[in-house]
Formats: structure tokens, sequence, C-alpha cells
């Protein structure tokens, strides 16, 4: 069986060596590196093709969100497992937005995050208990998709839609899309209001909810 190639990313050297030696003690795990910021880890994840980033949130020079924008958007078969002291709901959409597929907190026994790290290394999600309520307390605040909603949707509506979910900008809609920045800010506002949704937020649980994206 092929070990699960890792990358560390934390800017605290002495969490960052507890969790090498923790996962090195692993027969089923290689650590390729450590990271110190979301630069570092931009670029080491561009060197090493880790199979899973252990990503940091809050970090110097880049956080751990926006790193994992970009890794997403260059090297979506790459999973980020994000590990972090804070849940609050900003940080959970931004980062599932971002392309996180696993969120776990850093006093998680060592089982969890194993169990993260294999999930995502398979191209699952998993969330701890207290991050799932979060999401499906936001889903339950969505009104659910049915077929007249969703045919209300222009297919670039739709377009758009997926876009948002996988946490592109505005411009990188325009440019992606190849339309004009106005046009993408019309295009998100009538599907905000086609589906009685306020924010990109919502609209990125929507989508996941409705099967137009998949975390």
């Amino acid at each position: 069986m092929d070990k699960i190639s890792v990358l560390i990313v934390d800017d605290h050297t002495l969490f960052r060596r507890g969790i090498r030696k923790m996962l090195e003690a692993e027969d089923t795990i290689q650590v390729l590196g450590e990271a110190s910021n979301g630069n570092e880890a931009i670029e080491l994840t561009r060197q090493l093709i880790p199979d899973v980033v252990l990503m940091d949130i809050q970090m110097p020079e880049k956080d751990g969100i926006e790193a994992t924008r970009i890794i997403h958007r260059e090297m979506p078969h790459i999973g980020v497992v994000y590990i972090t002291m804070y849940e609050n709901d900003e940080f959970v959409y931004r980062g599932l937005q971002a392309g996180g597929k696993a969120y776990i907190l850093k006093d998680a026994d060592p089982d969890t995050m194993l169990r993260a790290i294999c999930a995502v290394a398979k191209g699952e999600s998993l969330l701890g208990p207290t991050i799932a309520l979060k999401v499906i307390r936001q889903f339950d605040g969505i009104e659910k998709t049915n077929e007249s909603i969703m045919g209300n949707l222009t297919p670039r509506e739709v377009d758009v839609l997926k876009q948002i979910a996988d946490g592109l900008s505005n411009k990188e809609i325009a440019l992606k899309l190849s339309i004009s920045e106005k046009t993408v800010k019309n295009h998100i506002n009538n599907i905000l209001s086609k589906l009685h949704l306020y924010d990109r937020t919502q609209a990125t649980l929507y989508a996941i909810r409705s099967g137009i994206v998949k975390i």
C-alpha cells in the first residue's frame, strides 16, 4: 500500500514538530516537509505535490484559507485538512469555499487527525462533530432545492453559481467565463434574488446541498 504523503503547515515550530513526530510514527504516512506560512505552503505544495496538506488558518504573510484557495485552483487533486484552534462560522464557511476538505481542531485526539488525513487522501470530506453541526444549521437556513426554483436559473447563472462555490472572486469568474466583472455582479444578484439567499456563503452551501458542486 502506498504511503499518504503529507505537508505540514503551521507558524508555530513546536506544533509542527509535534505533529510531524506523531505522523512519522505511522507506517501509512510519509511527511514530505514543513511550511511556516501560506506563501511557503503554496511553493512547497507545487514542489512536493503531497497527497494531503495539513493547513493552519491564521498565519503571517498569507493565511491558510487564501493559500488553500490557490492550491485548490492550481492542484485540485491535493486535499487540504484545516487544523486550527478556532471553529467560528466565518472560518468554517470561508474554508469550505476555498476548497478545504476537512476541518479539525488542534486539541483533537491523534486518531481524529489520522482519520481526516486518510479520508481526504481518498477524496472524501471529514468535519468534526461541532463543525458539522454548524454546516447543518446553515443548510437548515437555506430553502431546499426544488425543480421550479432551479429552473429559474439560466445556464449562465448556474455556471456562475458553480464558480462561486469553487471560491472564485468576481474577477476570477469574469476571466474564466470571458465576461465582464459587472456582468458577474449582475448574475450574482440575480442568483441570490431567485434563490432567496443573502450572500455568497449561502449560495455556496446551497450549491453543495443541491448537488451542483460537491465538497
